[in-house]
């Protein structure tokens, strides 16, 4: 299947990554690596690519998903992030982030109209997780966190007070820290680009989408718009190198490129087209999604049609020959948006248009 039909790619290698505990961390060239463990982060990411699909047996691996959520979840409310064989859960790779989602991963499954069991689960981790969640303090576990709440506003109705008050304030800290760094030549959050830099701008247009607050949304725009002026200089996407990142003054590093990145871009775009109708986001998504299939420094396709598999990067010698957890899910959940946005753009152009405006 081509990649750029935005029709639902298979699950062959995530089938293949996953055993009865959960998602593996690691590959071999395809061929999982036991060893390597598995981690909050990406059965967290795995739960969304399955509640978010139509495959037949999105149920069977949602829940062992969730389950590994849940054994991972401490009595205080945050997750311990790895689990090895041999040792059990270790606490030598935790972050705020992997915290921000899973708790993120849960907020959709409260709704889930799947299993009830995969919806009490996420609940009573959702509920553990809120007192947690509130003392986050790192720019992308924030983000995190306002999109969970603002799942939670719609999702989870013995919780949506509390949890948009959670998400009014981490709303406002989010955009008041974009106006505290904010510069002519710098339009951003902090005075360094890592990664995943997109969530930042997609959770501001999320919590506009349940607050309509327009100095969170020029923050969103201008700074999404600042990703697309500096990342597609040269007429596709140059993610942000993970050699020494981008520091405020500097160059922009050009390696390694990994496909969350741009899987993070292709959602903020998602999200930006769905709030504001406006076309530069949608063809910002397009230009992201493309960087998959080989739109890219490389000029090499990512996609592993052989084994339905992602590989892990673009290096300097090329690609990077692995096809981890992390990779298949960023392809997966950008091709999930991509095909979302496509149904979008149908239904929008018969309620507002050829000019594709929305009143704000």
């Amino acid at each position: 299947m081509m990649l750029g039909t935005y029709k639902n790619l298979d699950y062959r290698h995530l089938q293949r990554m996953t055993d009865e505990r959960g998602m593996l961390q690691f590959s071999s060239g395809s061929i999982p690596d036991p060893s390597s463990g598995y981690t909050v982060d990406d059965n967290a990411r795995a739960l969304i690519v399955a509640l978010q699909s139509n495959w037949e047996e999105r149920t069977e691996y949602a829940l062992r998903y969730a389950r590994f959520l849940f054994r991972a979840q401490r009595s205080e409310g945050d997750w311990c992030n790895w689990l090895l064989p041999g040792r059990g859960f270790v606490n030598d790779i935790d972050s705020d982030d992997s915290v921000g989602r899973a708790f993120l991963a849960c907020s959709q499954g409260v709704s889930a109209d799947i299993d009830e069991e995969l919806r009490l689960l996420c609940r009573q981790m959702v509920v553990k997780a809120l007192s947690e969640v509130k003392n986050l303090k790192h720019p992308r576990s924030m983000a995190y966190t306002l999109i969970g709440c603002s799942n939670l506003v719609k999702g989870f109705p013995e919780y949506s007070r509390e949890s948009f008050e959670l998400a009014r304030r981490v709303g406002q800290n989010l955009t008041n820290l974009y106006f505290r760094n904010r510069v002519a030549h710098w339009r951003w959050f902090e005075d360094r680009l890592t990664y995943c830099n997109a969530i930042l701008p997609h959770a501001l247009f999320v919590y506009y989408g349940i607050k309509s607050d327009k100095k969170t949304l020029n923050a969103a725009q201008d700074s999404l718009r600042f990703l697309g002026d500096q990342l597609y200089a040269r007429g596709y996407l140059n993610v942000v190198g993970n050699r020494g990142w981008w520091v405020r003054g500097g160059e922009i590093p050009l390696f390694d490129q990994q496909p969350i990145d741009a899987c993070s871009l292709v959602l903020a775009c998602k999200q930006a087209y769905e709030v504001t109708g406006r076309n530069e986001f949608s063809e910002m998504g397009e230009l992201a999604y493309s960087w998959y299939s080989g739109k890219n420094i490389l000029k090499m396709p990512l996609y592993n049609q052989e084994s339905g598999g992602c590989h892990d990067g673009l290096t300097p010698d090329g690609l990077n020959a692995n096809q981890g957890a992390e990779a298949v899910l960023s392809l997966l959940l950008a091709n999930q948006a991509m095909a979302g946005t496509k149904q979008a753009e149908k239904q929008d152009s018969k309620k507002i248009g050829t000019d594709n405006k929305v009143v704000l």
